[in-house]
């Protein structure tokens, strides 16, 4: 259940709060106008502080004195005073016709311009296509309005606030909700010790260089010029020892190659690719050679990328692309390896009356009594591994946490996020090789229940689903799937068979990955089954079929 939050200025609490920590950990990568915001800020009348927060936390920056009404503020127009003399808010800024008809209602328009008939029922975008050619010029909002009492005020501060977010959050995603919900009992967070070096940034050119990367994310996004976006994207000066800030440009560098490889633009494509160190763009790279019919020059790299792949979806796409390319170049013909058998189920069920999930109609199916069918896709072994690896997850080392708003390490899919943690995740997985595992992912999950995990789906492990998983599947079999995750964490998380069987008589298992008709195998999937074959870890692949209709 809710709490509902007795203190009406909990928003300029939190605000002040963030003030504070920005003050207390940032105060050397502070620029001269946050600091002095920071303190000019404090020294306000506490009604003037809390209006201030409150158009900072609502959409746009133009306000309506009407539209500002908080009973624990009181008079807002009062509140308002301390802010105009700060130069903070403006009082009837200069607005266009656009921006005005975003704040007037219909029937306001036609008194502000004296619409006649039929103008005046019409809808307002014909209303300001009507109006757009006479009236170009921005002016005052009470120029636009003469009839009108109210008053407007512009907020010119947001970029400045958005900016201390950042400092705080370390990504523009999170916002000042995650106070409000963390407040309310929506989401809760592992409490994680800060020291006063716990920071997300450690110089001002880091702060710097992430706002020009977000520029380049949002340009791109409206749809700039793919090769501007590049060009500045690999002209920013970014430190070599700044991994974070690499790898997203590399992420968005390699999103762009995605776009242009998928335009057919190939030189633009492989170039983009080429100059990347995103995971996958140089497998992308040899792809978009051979689809620009250069198939000795992809075949050249593949050979060198063959020889030493970056991970296993790189190997498994070099190894797809190969006996095309020798094929194209005239290279005899190459013996397969055999890949490990997978138990293969056929089924011709009748289709649904209602529309259904394929996972749910195979559960219903194979379910019985004695041999529970549970559709758990990628939730319980990674479920598992968060609860047993939760001391590794969220231990404190630098960079990895410095707010209290963290879902998981801000490290998570680095490079070196396991070796920084080798011997704290060694030490979880030793606990099933002595026994230990189930008694510490017990308690895990009765003294951490409900709290944010980048692993544990609190959801699905009721109805005695953990029992029956810690009953049924061997230790073993856990640690090769947490190894797995841990080789890389970012694309093995995902991938695991859809439906979990189990035999508690017989304290077994069987994965079961289910494809409905004309559905095949995605990559991930074709990966974790061979690891399981190879690791007789029980996997089968389920091919339903509808019955004809009589």
């Amino acid at each position: 259940m809710l709490r509902v939050l007795e203190n009406p200025l909990y928003y300029l609490d939190n605000f002040q709060d963030v003030l504070s920590w920005i003050a207390t950990r940032y105060a050397d990568l502070l620029s001269v106008e946050e600091t002095q915001f920071i303190a000019q800020f404090g020294a306000l009348p506490l009604p003037s502080r809390a209006l201030f927060v409150r158009l900072v936390m609502r959409k746009g920056c133009l306000f309506r004195a009407s539209k500002l009404n908080y009973p624990e503020i009181g008079d807002t127009r009062a509140a308002a005073l301390p802010l105009l003399a700060t130069g903070w808010v403006v009082a009837d800024p200069v607005i266009s016709l656009e921006e005005l008809f975003d704040l007037l209602l219909k029937a306001e328009i036609a008194q502000a311009f004296d619409l006649a008939a039929p103008l005046r029922v019409a809808r307002k975008a014909e209303q300001l296509e009507a109006l757009r050619e006479q009236h170009a010029d921005d002016q005052a909002f009470s120029a636009w309005y003469p009839a009108c009492t109210d008053v407007l005020y512009r907020i010119g501060m947001q970029p400045l606030c958005d900016r201390l977010r950042l400092i705080y959050f370390g990504n523009y995603h999170q916002d000042w909700s995650e106070f409000v919900l963390s407040d309310l009992g929506v989401y809760q967070y592992e409490k994680v010790e800060f020291s006063p070096q716990s920071r997300g940034f450690r110089t001002r050119q880091d702060i710097e260089h992430y706002e020009v990367l977000h520029q380049c994310r949002e340009r791109y996004n409206d749809s700039a010029p793919a090769d501007e976006v590049l060009r500045e994207l690999a002209a920013l000066p970014l430190p070599p020892e700044n991994t974070w800030l690499a790898s997203r440009r590399d992420k968005l560098t390699f999103q762009i190659a995605q776009h242009l490889e998928k335009c057919q633009d190939w030189p633009a494509a492989y170039r983009a690719y080429a100059d990347c160190r995103y995971p996958g763009a140089r497998g992308r790279a040899i792809r978009v050679l051979e689809k620009d019919e250069q198939p000795q020059a992809a075949y050249d790299r593949l050979t060198i990328a063959l020889a030493a792949p970056e991970s296993e979806a790189e190997q498994q796409l070099l190894l797809r692309m190969a006996p095309r390319l020798r094929r194209k170049l005239g290279h005899a013909k190459q013996a397969a390896s055999a890949a490990a058998s997978v138990e293969r189920i056929d089924l011709l069920l009748p289709h649904p009356e209602q529309a259904c999930y394929v996972e749910i109609v195979v559960r219903q199916h194979l379910s019985h009594d004695d041999a529970p069918v549970y559709y758990v896709e990628n939730t319980l072994i990674n479920s598992l591994f968060g609860l047993l690896c939760w001391p590794a997850i969220f231990k404190a080392i630098p960079g990895a946490f410095f707010h209290p708003f963290h879902r998981g390490p801000a490290d998570l899919h680095s490079a070196d996020f396991y070796l920084r943690r080798s011997g704290d995740f060694s030490a979880c997985l030793a606990r099933l090789d002595d026994g230990s595992y189930q008694a510490s992912i017990r308690a895990t999950l009765a003294a951490k229940h409900g709290i944010a995990s980048p692993f544990v789906s609190w959801e699905v492990l009721g109805d005695g689903l953990l029992d029956l998983a810690l009953a049924c599947i061997p230790a073993a079999h856990l640690k090769k799937a947490f190894e797995r995750i841990l080789l890389d964490i970012k694309s093995n998380r995902s991938g695991f068979p859809d439906l979990i069987q189990f035999w508690p008589q017989e304290q077994r298992y069987r994965m079961i990955e289910v494809k409905g008709p004309g559905d095949r195998l995605q990559d991930n999937q074709l990966r974790w089954i061979a690891y399981c074959a190879r690791h007789a870890m029980p996997v089968s692949v389920c091919y339903l079929q509808w019955q004809a209709a009589a």
